[in-house]
């Protein structure tokens, strides 16, 4: 009889070792979980940050070749300076948009066609543009964002 009262003491034990030891295996999941919802609300903020600094840049750049090409129908000669070193990506004609400026980096003439390529950067997203305008009558025949901005003409 004493030996059965050992055996079910043991189980007892047991069986609150478990119970312990399930508590706190669910307890680190859920905290694992809570943890990992938290962070991708947090990391998602800086998904809309980036995704804000990139429109900024890209209507920088816009605003830069619209500057570009009202320069251009007032001067058809229009040159950007300084000249724009395209190994450092410095230099060009700046141009104030409000608080934020952008940049004018070449003008290019391809016979009645100008090549404008600009460059705005936001919050360190860039934008570059590739514009390509018909000088006869002022229409738009590209216009192109480029990864880098390279001196060849005949694209970014």
């Amino acid at each position: 009889m004493k030996n059965l009262q050992l055996t079910a003491y043991n189980l007892q034990l047991e069986s609150g070792f478990i119970a312990l030891m399930s508590a706190i295996v669910i307890s680190v999941m859920l905290l694992a979980i809570t943890l990992a919802l938290g962070f991708s609300g947090f990391f998602a903020r800086f998904n809309v940050l980036d995704s804000e600094s990139k429109e900024r840049s890209s209507a920088l750049a816009e605003a830069c070749g619209d500057s570009a090409i009202l320069k251009i129908s007032q001067d058809g000669a229009y040159a950007p300076s300084p000249v724009f070193d395209f190994t450092t990506q410095t230099g060009g004609e700046s141009v104030s948009v409000d608080t934020d400026s952008c940049t004018i980096a070449s003008v290019d003439s391809s016979g009645s066609q100008k090549i404008i390529k600009t460059q705005a950067n936001f919050n360190k997203a860039y934008t570059n543009l590739r514009i390509v305008i018909d000088t006869t009558d002022f229409t738009i025949v590209s216009w192109d964002e480029c990864a880098n901005l390279t001196a060849t003409v005949a694209f970014c």
